[in-house]
């Protein structure tokens, strides 16, 4: 976060017979100094993460005629203004929000900044709640189908999958549109194959889903102890893995050649992680080392529009906007160096060029 139009100004001074300070915090004394900013130099915060969104803060002028951030000669500054003024990304619940339509940014111009964030907030408490109704709607069938998904679909397990897409389909149908560019160029769905793609948003599966593929994802561990969800997840085949346990990563890359070797698909996230500024981040080789040991074809995905909808770290609130999903031709090559060179340059291209 940083602080802009504000010239340097006096820490401590006695306190104002009116009000001419801006309030940081709920303290008030008339005893004590206190310190602030002049209203004349108001201070303006702009959060550098929703720059693209061009929203603004600005501190606002106490109402109360109380500055409230007070030095004792007893006690020094206060401890809890201390680490205020330390973590000033903490401060939403004394800053409100200006929009730049709003001129000269007035108290009249002004709104909280809980007022900004409650229609995204309803928007991801109802995301949520049609995603739990679709889930417990649907998990019935899995376990249903499951015995005879086992017995005649082992590896692939279409039926679950086809579950799965309706889950998603149903979830994200309400919030936003998500076009297709290139489904030509999907393999079938009995040609096994190494998907990978990259990743920005919690939305990334749930739109992945949508495109009815019998690929299998890399999942944490600890996502299979959820209720429902976790239960799902086991039946589909997803593939559980300990991050930063190199046994429990060895074993993730055998079950995904021994799954690509009975028929199935894979699909990798090449970057590990969610990127938290929406830029692709490296690529890993695990899945280009699969592709490359399998002699299977790697299908580059790009992703365009999940980050803007629910940003990484900021999985309870939902945006308006659509989504883009292109696949690529399928990359066939013997050394994964080169795949991954390609599959990254393809991807990163195609965002560039897009976005």
């Amino acid at each position: 976060m940083e602080l802009s139009s504000l010239s340097p100004l006096p820490l401590c001074y006695p306190k104002p017979s009116s009000s001419s300070t801006v309030s940081f915090l709920p303290f008030s004394d008339r005893t004590r100094a206190y310190f602030g900013y002049s209203v004349s130099k108001r201070a303006t915060l702009r959060n550098s993460c929703n720059s693209a969104q061009k929203n603004f803060l600005h501190i606002s002028r106490a109402h109360d005629h109380e500055p409230r951030c007070y030095f004792s000669p007893n006690e020094g500054l206060n401890r809890y203004c201390i680490s205020k003024l330390y973590n000033l990304n903490k401060l939403s619940r004394y800053v409100v929000a200006k929009s730049e339509l709003a001129g000269a940014g007035t108290p009249d111009a002004s709104y909280s900044l809980s007022e900004v964030k409650l229609s995204l907030k309803v928007r991801g408490v109802c995301f949520y709640a049609v995603t739990a109704m679709a889930a417990i709607s649907l998990i019935g069938f899995m376990i249903v189908a499951h015995p005879f998904v086992l017995l005649f679909d082992r590896y692939r397990r279409k039926a679950q999958h086809f579950v799965a897409k309706l889950w998603a389909a149903a979830t994200v149908a309400p919030f936003f549109k998500i076009e297709y560019e290139g489904l030509e160029n999907l393999p079938s769905h009995d040609a096994p194959a190494v998907y990978v793609s990259n990743h920005q948003s919690f939305l990334d599966i749930y739109t992945l889903l949508t495109l009815g593929r019998s690929f299998k994802f890399i999942s944490k561990t600890a996502i299979f102890l959820f209720p429902i969800i976790g239960w799902a997840m086991s039946m589909m085949g997803t593939i559980p893995l300990k991050r930063m346990d190199s046994r429990s990563q060895l074993e993730c890359l055998k079950r995904c050649m021994d799954l690509i070797g009975n028929g199935a698909s894979v699909f990798f996230f090449p970057e590990g992680t969610r990127s938290k500024d929406g830029k692709l981040g490296d690529f890993k080789k695990g899945a280009f080392s699969v592709a490359a040991k399998t002699r299977v074809p790697i299908v580059p995905i790009t992703l365009i529009g999940t980050g803007g909808i629910m940003p990484a770290g900021m999985e309870g609130v939902v945006n308006s906007g659509s989504v883009k999903v292109i696949i690529h031709k399928p990359i066939k090559e013997n050394d994964p160096e080169i795949l991954r060179q390609i599959a990254r340059n393809t991807i990163l291209d195609t965002l560039k060029l897009r976005c």
